[in-house]
C-alpha cells in the first residue's frame, strides 16, 4: 500500500478516502484497514495505484459505476 496514490477504506457504513497516501497517514490508514485479528480486512482490491479495503455496498456501486 505504500505505493498507492489513493486508498478507500470501508468499515460498516463509514467510508474514508485518502487521495494522497503519505507517511503522515500511516497510523490512520492502519487503523482503518486492519481487522481485529491483526490481518488486512477483506475484501481488499488493488486496482492500479488504488486500494479498496472493506465492504460497503454503496461504495462498490459508486466505485465501479464511474
Amino acid at each position: 500500500m505504500r505505493k498507492a496514490t489513493q486508498l478507500i477504506a470501508a468499515k460498516g457504513k463509514k467510508v474514508i478516502e485518502f487521495d494522497h497516501v503519505t507517511e503522515a497517514h500511516t497510523a490512520t490508514i492502519l487503523k482503518q484497514v486492519m481487522g481485529p485479528s491483526g490481518n488486512l480486512r477483506a475484501p481488499t482490491l488493488r486496482i492500479g495505484d488504488c486500494f479498496v479495503v472493506g465492504f460497503n455496498e454503496e461504495m462498490y456501486t459508486k466505485f465501479f459505476s464511474d
